[in-house]
């Protein structure tokens, strides 16, 4: 039976990995240190759905615990590895830096160091659209830009990328990176724009809307994420045998190593995302407009030209009925 290690168990991507994966019948060991970045009381709930099943393992370790984290691959020999626990939030990496660095740069060491202690056949790990920044040749694709973030954590997941690389080449761990584009549906993170503005339209709150609401982006349901993931996770990465050192592809390499962006290919406004959310709660939002954010970025767009080559597979959830979903957890959830 596949044993499959995922980190960020208890994070909203993480959790729904895990079900998915013991919904195939494989052995799953989720790590996560269940910190207070936000309400650990839904990061509990979602522990709650996974920790009835007896091919669930739940270890409560930090990233940044190298010896913890070694001994947790050293007693259980994970076949994959599906590392999603992070510092995660732009704005936070503002005012926090250094909770990035221990989580996104030393802790991705200590699982590489793992990995390469205790061998895998693949580690796919999270990094994010983030990672394009100034870069506004859409839709973004992987085998361009993606050098030049705009905010400390984007720096991180980009940090990540060339981490594994370097890992690849050097000790032939197969390894990749997935960029994820606007995460949403059930069982969100508060700190996104989906979960603030849905509660502060019921509190009858403003809602505050940065460059005064003229963005975009490609906003991408949990359940398509997830499918992308587990797809990708059987797929090992391998070098490209056409990989040129003289016109470097950075999507790809002489070493076992890919990058891969997972999103719906179907950027939406931000005013056209709102007016989702209020026809799904059946009211309308008080809006407060905004200038925009440091570290924050006007548009994003996918090109997942390489998933649906890799796995046959494309988001397609359209945001209505993603947002739909949402509203109804929410209301479930907290009973409003």
């Amino acid at each position: 039976m596949t044993s499959v290690l995922v980190t960020g168990s208890a994070g909203f991507i993480g959790h729904h990995v895990c079900r998915a994966l013991l919904d195939t019948g494989a052995n799953v060991v989720g790590l996560d240190n269940v910190n207070s970045y936000y309400d650990p009381t839904l990061k509990e709930a979602r522990l709650d759905r996974l920790r009835p099943s007896n091919r669930f393992t739940e270890a409560r370790i930090a990233l940044e615990d190298r010896d913890a984290v070694m001994a947790l691959f050293a007693e259980h020999s994970p076949s994959r590895v599906i590392h999603l626990a992070a510092q995660a939030g732009v704005r936070h990496s503002l005012d926090a830096p250094q909770d990035y660095v221990d989580a996104n740069v030393t802790g991705f060491l200590n699982m590489l160091e793992a990995a390469r202690a205790h061998p895998v056949e693949h580690m796919v790990f999270a990094s994010t659209s983030s990672v394009f920044g100034l870069d506004a040749a859409m839709p973004l694709s992987e085998h361009r830009g993606g050098n030049h973030p705009v905010s400390f954590y984007a720096a991180t997941k980009k940090a990540n990328e060339a981490m594994a690389h370097a890992y690849a080449h050097l000790f032939a761990i197969p390894l990749t990176g997935l960029r994820f584009f606007t995460v949403y549906g059930p069982w969100g993170r508060p700190d996104m724009a989906l979960f603030k503005f849905t509660k502060a339209i019921l509190a009858g709150d403003p809602v505050d809307l940065y460059n005064r609401g003229q963005m975009v982006r490609d906003f991408t349901y949990i359940d398509d994420i997830v499918e992308g993931i587990l797809r990708i996770s059987e797929r090992p990465a391998a070098a490209n045998p056409d990989w040129d050192p003289e016109n470097p592809d950075p999507a790809s390499s002489s070493a076992p190593y890919r990058i891969f962006n997972i999103g719906n290919s179907q950027p939406v406004q931000l005013m056209d995302y709102l007016e989702a959310i209020e026809e799904a709660l059946g009211r309308k939002a008080i809006l407060n407009m905004m200038p925009m954010q440091p570290g924050d970025v006007p548009a994003t767009f996918a090109d997942t030209t390489e998933l649906q080559a890799a796995t046959g597979f494309k988001p397609a959830t359209p945001v209505r009925a993603g947002v739909a979903a949402f509203v109804d957890w929410y209301r479930s959830y907290y009973d409003v």
